[in-house]
């Protein structure tokens, strides 16, 4: 059963975000009209017949096909086949569905139905497109073209898509026609995500720079020259370039024929304290401060090359709608963000802590909208093993409840924020899908049983978004 569009905010709310100002129990409950995508009817604003941006009173919003004032309110991979087994051909979600719903179109209508009586309005990324359409209000799409990761395997030996080769624009072209256009004309897509968490620099999956990387591709490939040349380009004298950088090399021709280039210096994942300690310690090593920036001002050239090719060519197989981003999966250094900022619609990011703010200003500096492309507490008292997967863990499902919420509301605080991911549908398998994650990340179980703490929170903080988001305060600059 759908939730009344006047739907009220009530006392009985677990009302404690982060600040604890308590703020979704002092919200009026007066009726928003809304359009068929969900929207807040703004006379305002115009419908173009596609998803756009536009800012009001310094806030930013998406614009649904029909005009009105647009948060993406989402969750990832709602799927039939959810998550396999690892080493296994069972897909335990599915076969509860199967049992429960009788055929995969049963499914998809009470799916979408359900997800829109929880006032989400957007199916997230890696999920059943035929489920946006088959319930009573229809729900935006919001897919990854995986471009540059596309490219990378296809070359086998690259962490990072070799921006530089030759066939690198090509292969993007391709790509995008391949999966943008067929959508064009579809007004339900909210837009497209370029790639999901490529590797921009150090973070947790390992302490290696974009320069280092690049470095140390096979002799004579393109980006391995690029790199050098730029190397080149800076020092002049290789003598120069070795105070700094220690390597072996005797010439620059020698630079692109040794095996392995060692990093001089590893540096701290990018954000928050690390910026302080690491500009301590350049100020304390001017070689560490000269190799810094040599990191910094490589891995900035290939971010602008790299969204330069790939938002051009989904704008030429698709001109009409957005292009949303590349999912950060940890924060990338200032040039990386700057790039983006230049050729994306919005930035999307994924972020998995408790307080999304500081991760949002760190974006916010390229003056565009930012989507979180994904989310996600999981509870212990689940009964999953929790072992592998991003996010923090909570003790219950009245703390995951009261996690979204905090998080939802002081995400929704800031002014450039346009929606929220969460991840995912249903939960993982015990036994650990194909890269071995087993959390607790759903709104469903496993067999498809709701958890009823934490939608009926997400139905309270879903359908007060835009009044929260309206009481945004823009910056001043």
């Amino acid at each position: 059963m759908l939730v009344p569009e006047g739907f009220e905010i009530g006392q009985d709310l677990l009302a404690r975000p982060c600040d604890g100002t308590g703020i979704l129990s002092l919200l009026p409950g007066a009726r928003l009209r809304r359009t068929r995508w969900g929207g807040v009817v703004d006379d305002g604003l115009e419908g173009s017949g596609f998803f756009r941006i536009a800012a009001r009173d310094g806030v930013f919003w998406f614009v649904d096909p029909d005009g009105g004032r647009f948060l993406s309110k989402g969750v990832n991979t709602v799927r039939f086949d959810q998550d396999r087994i690892g080493g296994t051909d069972r897909v335990p979600y599915a076969e509860a569905c199967r049992a429960k719903y009788g055929s995969l179109q049963a499914w998809r209508v009470a799916v979408a139905d359900r997800l829109a009586s929880w006032q989400f309005n957007t199916i997230g990324c890696w999920s059943d497109e035929g489920v946006a359409s088959a319930g009573s209000q229809p729900l935006a799409l919001a897919p990854t073209g995986e471009l540059g990761a596309s490219f990378r395997l296809h070359r086998r030996d690259q962490v990072f898509p070799d921006v530089f080769d030759p066939e690198f624009a090509a292969h993007i072209r391709a790509r995008a026609n391949e999966r943008c256009s067929l959508r064009r004309n579809d007004p339900g897509l909210l837009g497209t995500f370029i790639d999901n968490e490529l590797y921009w620099s150090t973070d947790a999956r390992g302490p290696n720079e974009l320069l280092v990387l690049f470095l140390n591709l096979p002799p004579h490939r393109p980006g391995r020259l690029a790199a050098i040349s730029s190397l080149q380009a800076h020092y002049r004298e290789i003598s120069q370039f070795n105070a700094v950088w220690r390597t072996p090399a005797r010439s620059w021709e020698e630079l692109g024929s040794i095996a392995h280039v060692v990093a001089p210096f590893l540096r701290l994942p990018p954000g928050g304290l690390n910026d302080a300690l690491e500009t301590r310690a350049n100020l304390a090593d001017p070689a560490r401060e000269a190799f810094s920036a040599d990191c910094d001002a490589f891995v900035a050239v290939v971010a602008d090359k790299y969204f330069e090719v790939c938002v051009s060519a989904i704008k030429a197989a698709d001109p009409h709608h957005l292009v949303i981003g590349s999912r950060f999966g940890w924060l990338p250094s200032p040039g990386v963000i700057a790039a983006a900022g230049r050729h994306l619609d919005v930035i999307s990011f994924n972020c998995y802590e408790f307080a999304p703010g500081p991760f949002i200003d760190a974006y916010a500096v390229a003056g565009k909208p930012c989507l979180i492309s994904e989310f996600s507490f999981r509870g212990d008292d689940a009964g999953l093993p929790n072992s592998k997967g991003g996010g923090p863990r909570v003790a219950t499902q009245t703390d995951r409840a009261r996690a979204f919420e905090g998080y939802v509301v002081a995400a929704l605080s800031k002014p450039n924020v346009v929606g929220y991911h969460w991840f995912e549908h249903a939960d993982q398998p015990a036994e650990g899908r194909f890269d071995g994650e087993d959390s607790n990340f759903g709104v469903v179980t496993i067999d498809d049983q709701i958890y009823g703490e934490l939608t009926t929170t997400m139905i309270k903080v879903n359908a007060a978004a835009e009044r929260i988001h309206a009481a945004a305060v823009p910056d001043v600059i």
